[in-house]
């Protein structure tokens, strides 16, 4: 009999990473899977007792999940990049952004928890009602919108957790002009689907549209850059009112410029924007993954 060579599961799953190597092992693999980062030095001792558990449930993952461990001692700059205050220190990474995380030691109960919830962002959300969505999504294309609202419902019927169909509902209600219908929706929306990422990019979309009302116009707003070019406020509502046009890369280099002059300018407004514009546009849309890319590099430079 042929002995295979097993993968070493350790390795495959939880790796140490350094300052060079992050953008790869975090950022971009995050794109791929959920990449918890544990922030960890030799000399913790809560970290020893934190690691090997919080190793234990991402390896019952078998892959879901991936980890890896970052030793501050060895790796100042990126720990100060991340704010690192105290350890152990725990962020679960998602495509190319934290999402989550949590300091100090934690139960068993509670380590199983962070990654259950982690384990949503890979499940499969809708399927085998994908076909009826996608035939519902066909209708609301061709404008036909009632009956693609009768479809979504009964898709949600059968699954009131299906985020798909929650938008696919709202986009047919708001298409035949059902507005109130539709705003009863969102001041609805199940626990269960609140921090999807397609209920996060229709809220984000929703969002934009009430920020962007009363920005001025795109040509008043260069014309106040030409004059003030440190006008950030200018320059962060020229964002807006470019998204909302549709000149979306250039919004967001917009708001890159903001970051890259001022990080803490506003409260860090122009990184929150700029992740409200990536949730809208989808984690694979090209100008996101520019757009991600280019943040990331600022924060880890």
């Amino acid at each position: 009999m042929l002995e295979l060579n097993q993968p070493n599961v350790e390795e495959n799953h939880v790796k140490d990473v350094n300052e060079e190597t992050f953008m790869d092992d975090v950022i971009e693999a995050s794109k791929t899977s959920p990449i918890v980062v544990d922030f960890w030095a030799p000399w913790c001792g809560p970290c020893k007792t934190l690691g090997p558990a919080l190793e234990a449930e991402v390896k019952a993952t078998n892959g879901k999940i991936k980890m890896v461990k970052i030793d501050i001692d060895q790796n100042q700059n990126l720990a100060s990049q991340m704010r690192i205050q105290s350890i152990p220190a725990v962020f679960a990474f998602v495509d190319g952004q934290p999402i989550d995380g949590f300091m100090g030691a934690k139960a068993p109960s509670e380590l199983k928890s962070f990654i259950d919830k982690l384990l949503e962002k890979v499940t499969d959300d809708d399927g085998d009602l994908s076909e009826a969505i996608a035939v519902a999504n066909e209708m609301l294309n061709a404008k036909e919108f009632n009956d693609a609202a009768e479809t979504f419902e009964a898709i949600l019927g059968e699954d009131p957790e299906s985020a798909l169909a929650f938008v696919g509902l709202f986009n047919a209600r708001m298409g035949a002009k059902k507005i109130n219908d539709a705003k009863t929706m969102l001041e609805e929306i199940p626990d269960a689907l609140k921090n999807k990422a397609e209920i996060l990019a229709l809220q984000a979309q929703i969002d934009l549209s009430n920020q962007a009302e009363g920005v001025g116009e795109i040509n008043d707003l260069r014309s106040t850059l030409i004059n003030d070019e440190n006008n950030q406020q200018a320059r962060f509502d020229l964002a807006l009112a470019l998204f909302t046009k549709g000149e979306t890369s250039e919004a967001i280099q917009e708001l890159l410029t903001i970051f890259r002059i001022d990080q803490e300018w506003n409260d860090d407004a122009a990184r929150q924007q700029l992740f409200k514009f990536f949730d809208i546009l989808g984690s694979e849309n090209p100008i996101t993954l520019s757009g991600r890319r280019q943040l990331a590099s600022m924060l880890f430079a």
